[in-house]
């Protein structure tokens, strides 16, 4: 059953390409500018959080085995520490992805936040200093749905951007091939209030590595707009727009702008998202968008329209299991089961998306790869 519906949403796909595919003088001017977001055998997988369905996610194991899966960027969020460090984590709050709740060394450390709005209670990166953080261990965020992860649960340290950096340069050489680094800057109006802004230290890691030119394999991304708006005048390396599903990007909620990010998605949003970034990062909905039953349905004009103005697409998140699929790919009713992810692959790809995030980036190449052959033969 869900064939027949991949078939219907993939050729929704195609028609929708297809009518964005007609050469006009804007789309033809952008098409070097949209090609230089793809890998050079088509959309570039991006190793989100690492390999984050094999191994508990922002750790060097996470990132190690993705670069040796063949993802061409490995995905840092980054957070900072008291003393001004830059590291990876999922969100500022790291009870849910460290031990440091079983620290009793520790235990005063516990306390209730706002972040972004919203009461968020537990153990946050920036009350500790780098040299106590590297006493905790990292653990599996979602181990309800990752059980097997749980086993290297305790076995790795939550690292530096720096030691990120260190890992990406080694593996490149051993593997003969660029591994790129994708930073996210995580709640930067937050760590802004905090007195710690992400920005600076990361413009400085950038430069320290030789990293803050144009060819650089380095996107940064961010869900705020005012954060990439000053990034873009301080770094030669291209930016993306996170777009969210819903709601509106937290620094619009600060100032009073009562944009939302479906604004940003209007043909005006996103030519002013073109004049600061390279990217857009929508949330995957945005581009083919499900029903109230989980299914999915035609898709939205939305790569062709930011191809349209020079941005390149890289959607956000693929994973396997059955609680993350569309309804048409799932395999059965438990949600950590595998379902059909290479069915949800060819209808994102049909779309002319130019990268994608992906959890288990050794299942994205081999979608992108038979896709791509696929269409050679076609």
């Amino acid at each position: 059953m869900f064939r027949q519906r991949l078939v219907l949403v993939a050729m929704s796909a195609l028609a929708v390409l297809g009518m964005a595919s007609v050469t006009s003088p804007v789309h033809a001017a952008t098409d070097a500018a949209v090609n230089a977001g793809r890998g050079d055998n088509g959309p570039v997988i991006v190793a989100h959080r690492g390999a984050s369905g094999y191994r508990p996610e922002h750790t060097l194991a996470s990132y190690e085995l993705a670069a040796r899966m063949g993802a061409d960027f490995i995905e840092p969020d980054l957070v900072i520490t008291s003393d001004g460090v830059l590291v990876a984590r999922h969100e500022p709050e790291i009870g849910g992805t460290t031990d440091v709740s079983t620290r009793p060394e520790f235990a005063d450390r516990k306390t209730t936040k706002l972040l972004d709005g919203v009461e968020v209670t537990g153990w946050f990166a920036e009350d500790f200093t780098l040299a106590e953080l590297k006493t905790l261990r990292a653990k599996e965020r979602i181990p309800q749905l990752r059980p097997s992860n749980t086993i290297y649960d305790g076995r790795f340290e939550v690292p530096t951007l720096q030691e990120v950096i260190d890992l990406a340069k080694r593996l490149s050489k051993e593997l003969g091939r660029q591994i790129g680094i994708y930073p996210e800057t995580k709640h930067p109006t937050y760590f802004r209030e905090q007195g710690l802004p992400l920005e600076p230290e990361l413009v400085r890691t950038l430069t320290r590595n030789g990293l803050n030119r144009p060819n650089a394999k380095v996107y940064i991304q961010s869900f705020e707009v005012g954060n990439l708006k000053a990034l873009s005048k301080q770094v030669r390396v291209p930016l993306v727009q996170l777009v969210d599903g819903s709601g509106k990007p937290y620094d619009f909620t600060v100032s009073g702008d009562p944009r939302t990010y479906s604004d940003l998605l209007t043909p005006k949003g996103l030519r002013e998202i073109a004049s600061y970034a390279k990217g857009l990062g929508p949330q995957k909905d945005r581009i083919i968008p499900r029903d109230a039953n989980g299914y999915l349905t035609q898709p939205t004009t939305l790569v062709a329209d930011a191809h349209r103005v020079g941005l390149t697409v890289h959607p956000w998140t693929f994973r396997a299991e059955n609680n993350f699929l569309p309804a048409d790919f799932r395999s059965s009713a438990d949600p950590a089961q595998w379902g059909d992810i290479f069915a949800e692959y060819e209808a994102f790809l049909a779309t002319g998306i130019d990268g994608l995030f992906a959890d288990h980036p050794d299942i994205a190449i081999e979608a992108v790869k038979a896709y791509t052959a696929e269409r050679a033969t076609a």
